[in-house]
């Protein structure tokens, strides 16, 4: 076999199972934090 042929299988081969890989993806879930304080509510007085 020429070598360009064998250079050609061996990517097929390595995009193949590159492509069948089946692990385990990890997930990144996004949570919004609960405020730390509470804004005061208006009144309509001053103090």
């Amino acid at each position: 076999m020429s070598k360009s042929i064998q250079f050609l299988a061996m990517v097929g081969l390595v995009a193949t199972v590159a492509a069948c890989d089946n692990s385990p993806k990890e997930e990144y879930i996004m949570v919004d934090p609960e405020p730390i304080s509470v804004e005061p509510a208006f009144t309509g007085k001053y103090k």
